[in-house]
């Protein structure tokens, strides 16, 4: 909901640098028509992008404690190749196919300064990657991988992106990685997947999933 609403604040904003544009662009005399007209395209371009930067806010959703995720259950097809079944916390079952003994469930997490999370900013996450992984150092350099990637938005800006290559020092706001644990594969595992402010956490949910777990430690 907090996602919603800032992303419903920028658009406000976005609308609100349009119609300026607006009056730069066909208010006015011809002496500054061109300075007018600059500004506007640029305040233009500053609108869209403030929209695209709603629309990718849109598709995180915010932390307020320990959250499920996701449940993924193993069906082996051949030895170290698996049907993945993968349930978000939507209620949607998406399925995949991963090679190698092992899997990883990764997240893009946002976080917020303390100031702002005392008012009411939560850290908010979006599924990123599901991939699998061998034992062997030498089959993880030579064997298929298999990677998928998860959670996307409409959007053109990659804000999580941009704030982890140019945003170091931009003490409002964080982006980081979340991701579980490698975790290992076997037929007819179930695991369960939560995120806290902490990051991701992967539980065993069945017997197949423990013993996998007991063996592989």
């Amino acid at each position: 909901m907090v996602y919603t609403i800032l992303s419903g604040i920028i658009i406000f904003l976005a609308l609100i640098v349009v119609l300026l544009a607006g009056r730069l662009l066909f208010k006015g005399s011809w002496i500054y028509g061109w300075l007018r007209g600059m500004s506007g395209l640029v305040l233009l371009f500053f609108a869209v992008v403030l929209a695209l930067a709603a629309f990718d806010f849109y598709s995180y959703q915010q932390i307020s404690k320990e959250h499920p995720v996701a449940t993924i259950s193993f069906t082996e097809i051949s030895p170290q190749d698996f049907k993945v079944s993968l349930v978000g916390d939507n209620g949607i079952e998406e399925t995949y196919q991963l090679r190698g003994d092992l899997w990883q469930l990764d997240a893009r997490v946002i976080k917020w300064s303390n100031g702002l999370a005392g008012l009411g900013l939560k850290t908010g996450y979006r599924l990123d990657r599901l991939s699998g992984r061998y034992y062997s150092l030498e089959k993880e350099h030579n064997e298929q991988r298999t990677v998928y990637q998860l959670g996307e938005s409409s959007s053109m800006i990659d804000l999580w992106s941009w704030l982890r290559e140019y945003g170091q020092g931009f003490a409002v706001v964080d982006a980081t990685y979340g991701s579980a644990t490698y975790m290992p594969m076997e037929d007819g595992a179930l695991f369960s997947v939560t995120i806290s402010n902490s990051g991701l956490v992967a539980r065993p949910l069945n017997d197949r999933a423990k013993t996998a777990i007991t063996r592989w430690q």
